[in-house]
């Protein structure tokens, strides 16, 4: 102890006494003793008199009362015993080396012994704030003052060392990185191969290394939520991009959650955040700080990644967040649904009363805040023609991609034996007709319910399939469903009446084509018409290719439906009747038909149009999507 301040020595501890006594040598008798915690120190008056104006009114009032040696408690001193040592070394006139570790700590001492300039010139308080003026103009040696702040939190917050600390880092992380060149990282990040320092934006040769926007995110991440939530509120009020906020807050819930953690991987911006390396953290402080980060989280759409905001969720689901916490985050993944994967919206259960694997309930809202947020936006138009909807769009809406979302999202919990019909049905009929371009998603979702749900009842497999259009299915899908045992017989004949009359009205066109191009052929023998006669004949050939190709399906498809009405005859003669004057309705040959009979190709009446043929499948009622009643 005497090398490093030659006028204390650790005194000798009784067996009987619990102090750690410090003892001054200097050939005097002390005559004032300083108890701090568990450590007396032994003192002279004078030194301390000359610096302190709280220790010379306390001695002096110590003096009056007794004239013996003078003991002062002083328990509640900033920084504790450790730092009223640097005090004492101080007012001994020992030189005392300021640095960020210390300098707060000593700053809230000063203040509370009274060392001002009234107590000696260059005193400790003056000398203290004119190394935090500096401590202030570098980011490191901010952020370790900031961090040393927690250990004197009262009263640094007094002396606004806080505030002037995230002030100076708010400022320097709001600031272009390439207009400033301080050293963010330490000197390293400074350096160029070639040796080059830059310093205050000077540079002598060559560039240096560029610096993204996220570069303050690790060293912030160390501080405590409190001390954090203060500086993204500083650096949002100095008009910091809300992408680069959200990203902070990404790096600080990836390094502090355990269970965001394991999830999976943060994937967003240009930076990859550590995985936590805090084990033991309880689950009520892994709540109040995933609550508290949904709070500052920037409220502008797709500023925070969708599978960020659902990981968010599942963790929220995880640990019990509050209801006003989850149902916050259920709004802001509705506001940007159709940024959503499917593996992110899995979320599962975790109630006491579980009943199925996945939250459907939970999707369900989130489904219902995007068709609310989708309707209450005048900007958005997503309602097209049934052509372009047949066609498909090469540029899908939001709305189409969340449609497409939701169908994979039934397919994958259909096979749950405890998903009830109606929470399928209900998250199924929310999606309105229009959005999807083709049925085939909820086709294949209601299949798969189907398969795992067996014991469904005739009215109740009616009730599923007036979920699809059996009119946007492509031929695959239609190729399938005729030959899906699980599917009701009303909806396979419809399913091959409607291919049907796609196709036969498509060949119907192509004779009119062909018909146009053959009589285009110059029959009135015109000379002028002469030139185009090449280009005709080629056009005449293509249509009869696709012609012949038609027929082909055609016939194709009537022979299924025979095979269908053979089936239908095996199931018992007395339905035989009525199904063979559904047939007769529906246009189809009773009799097997041979590819080459023109009577297999010959087209139906041009002016019967789908929507009028379609009431007579459906029992008199046209084929809508319904709810479940």
């Amino acid at each position: 102890m005497s090398g490093v301040f030659p006028h204390l020595s650790s005194g000798v501890k009784n067996s009987n006494d619990k102090c750690n006594n410090r003892l001054c040598s200097t050939g005097l008798q002390s005559d004032v003793i300083i108890e701090i915690g568990d450590t007396s120190f032994h003192l002279h008056k004078f030194p301390l008199l000359s610096r302190s104006e709280a220790l010379a009114y306390l001695i002096g009032d110590h003096s009056s009362e007794n004239e013996k040696k003078c003991v002062l408690q002083l328990h509640d001193v900033p920084g504790g015993a450790k730092t009223f040592l640097l005090i004492a070394k101080f007012c001994y006139g020992v030189k005392m080396e300021l640095t960020t570790s210390n300098v707060v700590s000593l700053r809230c001492a000063a203040e509370y012994f009274g060392m001002s300039e009234d107590y000696g010139e260059e005193n400790l308080i003056a000398q203290t704030e004119n190394f935090l003026n500096e401590v202030f103009g570098g980011w490191t040696d901010s952020l370790k003052a900031l961090e040393t702040c927690e250990k004197v939190l009262a009263q640094a917050e007094e002396l606004h060392i806080v505030s002037r600390c995230i002030n100076s880092l708010a400022m320097k992380a709001s600031a272009d990185p390439s207009l400033f060149s301080w050293p963010m990282q330490g000197g390293s990040d400074m350096r160029n191969p070639d040796g080059t320092v830059f310093w205050n934006g000077i540079r002598t040769s060559a560039k240096p290394h560029p610096v993204g926007e996220d570069w303050w995110y690790e060293d912030v991440s160390l501080l405590r939520l409190p001390l954090y939530k203060r500086l993204i509120l500083a650096v949002r009020s100095n008009n910091m991009k809300p992408e680069r906020v959200a990203g902070a807050l990404m790096y600080y819930a990836k390094r502090h959650l355990p269970l965001l953690g394991r999830e999976s991987s943060i994937e967003s911006g240009n930076f990859a955040a550590p995985r936590s390396t805090i084990s033991g953290i309880s689950e009520a402080d892994q709540r109040n700080l995933l609550e508290e980060l949904v709070g500052l989280l920037p409220d502008q759409k797709g500023v925070t990644p969708s599978n960020f905001l659902l990981r968010l969720l599942r963790t929220a689901t995880m640990i019990h967040a509050s209801p006003s916490c989850r149902g916050n985050l259920e709004k802001r993944v509705g506001a940007q649904l159709d940024q959503a994967s499917l593996q992110d919206l899995l979320i599962q259960n975790t109630g006491y009363s579980v009943e199925t694997l996945y939250d459907i309930d939970c999707v369900q809202r989130i489904l219902d805040h995007f068709m609310l947020v989708d309707h209450d936006n005048p900007t958005s138009n997503y309602i097209v023609d049934e052509e372009q909807m047949m066609e498909g769009s090469h540029f899908p809406t939001p709305i189409t991609t969340v449609a497409n979302l939701i169908d994979s999202y039934l397919a994958e919990v259909a096979p749950d034996v405890n998903l009830k019909l109606a929470k399928f049905h209900s998250l199924a009929a929310a999606v309105p007709e229009y959005a999807r371009s083709l049925d085939d998603g909820i086709y294949r979702a209601i299949d798969i319910y189907l398969k795992a749900h067996p014991w469904l009842t005739d009215s109740e497999r009616e009730q599923l399939c007036r979920l699809m259009n059996c009119q946007k299915f492509s031929l695959e899908a239609s190729t399938h469903a005729t030959q899906n045992e699980r599917l009701p017989l009303r909806v396979i004949v419809q399913v091959v009446f409607f291919e049907q009359l796609r196709l036969r009205t498509s060949v119907s066109g192509l004779f009119y084509v062909s018909e146009n191009l053959d009589n285009s052929q110059n029959p009135s023998g015109n000379l002028a018409l002469a030139r185009n006669d090449l280009h005709t004949e080629a056009g005449a050939k293509h249509g009869r290719i696709v012609v012949d190709d038609m027929k082909k399906r055609v016939s194709e498809l009537e022979k299924e439906c025979l095979s269908m009405k053979q089936e239908i005859e095996k199931m018992g003669k007395t339905k035989l009747g009525s199904w063979n004057n559904l047939f007769r309705k529906f246009g189809f040959s009773q009799s097997k038909s041979k590819p080459g009979d023109p009577k297999a190709s010959k087209p139906t009446d041009t002016k019967e149009s789908p929507t009028s043929s379609a009431p007579l499948v459906n029992g008199g009622e046209h084929h809508n999507n319904e709810s479940v009643e």
